[in-house]
């Protein structure tokens, strides 16, 4: 007999397919009524398939569900899931992790390279006809220049490699001091202070939240550029508009906000801010990987093998 799974967003087609030719699978974005869909369920759903783009999976959720038994996350990042609240419950949480390391560094650099040489704002200036009154003006070289990568997990690293390719000095901030021949910082502010490029690449989560504000953002200085393809949640946003707004820094390329899809009006109209919608893993390769390894984690749990990514709940 299938089991029930409850699916927050859907993934791409042919992994939604295999999904559902495994478990009985109730679409929640589709339904009207998501809460009374849920409510009718209660008693046969045994898993969630959650996205890092979804609302997540709130304590109150888990609570209404007496026979829930795992929580599957599309994405690495699962602070939009209560941990807490799985962990009292015994409730297995796994997610995506390694598979889009690559391409979320390589969305680092995009956004380290436009907003350094300008190269969104050229081609819009092209665009809009602007050549033909003068050249665009001047951007900044890589080469040189210290980028202080603010978590040096599995991503940062990839971001450090990249980044010394381009012939870039690379120091890091975190947790802890790690085996790498890089600087390391345990204090953020200097790290910011000394860096012409910060990028964050840490965790999201109570720990993280608004680590990056107006003290850090001062520090950072007036010729410095902030990068973040972490979570929204890392940056005081209000701080960030202050700093653009006053040119406390020099400008910003973000893959992700404080409340996606909505990006604060002031930054649609900054030439110094380049602004991505949420594309760090947006490849339909790594999407296809991420997919499968969601469906599993369900299989997995379910013929009572080992998971094959376990999120530690401790």
């Amino acid at each position: 007999m299938k089991k029930t799974i409850l699916a927050l967003r859907p993934l791409l087609a042919e992994e939604m397919d295999e999904v559902e030719s495994h478990f009985n699978v109730i679409r929640l974005w589709e339904e009207k009524e998501p809460e009374a869909t849920l409510m009718r369920y209660k008693n046969n759903i045994q898993g969630i398939l959650s996205t890092y783009n979804s609302t997540g999976v709130r304590s109150s959720t888990i609570d209404a569900l007496p026979n829930l038994e795992i929580i599957a996350q599309f994405g690495v990042g699962y602070d939009n899931i209560d941990i807490q609240a799985a962990a009292r419950r015994n409730i297995a949480v796994t997610n995506t992790p390694d598979i889009l390391t690559a391409d979320t560094a390589d969305t680092a650099m995009m956004l380290l390279l436009n907003i350094a040489r300008r190269g969104v704002e050229g081609d819009v200036f092209i665009r809009v006809g602007r050549w033909q009154s003068g050249a665009l003006p001047l951007g900044s070289c890589l080469t040189g220049k210290t980028v202080g990568i603010v978590g040096l997990g599995k991503i940062g690293s990839a971001i450090a490699h990249r980044c010394r390719a381009f012939g870039m000095n690379v120091v890091y901030y975190g947790r802890s001091k790690k085996d790498v021949d890089c600087k390391f910082y345990d204090d953020l502010k200097s790290m910011a202070k000394d860096s012409d490029f910060l990028v964050l690449a840490c965790s999201g989560g109570p720990d993280t939240e608004n680590i990056i504000n107006l003290d850090i953002l001062e520090a950072l200085g007036p010729k410095g550029f902030l990068i973040n393809i972490a979570r929204g949640s890392v940056v005081n946003e209000e701080d960030l508009l202050i700093a653009l707004q006053n040119r406390t820094i020099a400008g910003a390329g973000l893959d992700v906000y404080a409340n996606e899809p909505n990006v604060p009006e002031e930054m649609l109209k900054m030439d110094q801010v380049v602004l991505l919608p949420h594309i760090g893993s947006a490849t339909t390769e790594t999407r296809s990987k991420m997919g499968k390894l969601v469906i599993d984690n369900l299989l997995a749990h379910f013929e009572g093998k080992p998971l094959l990514t376990p999120v530690h709940l401790s």
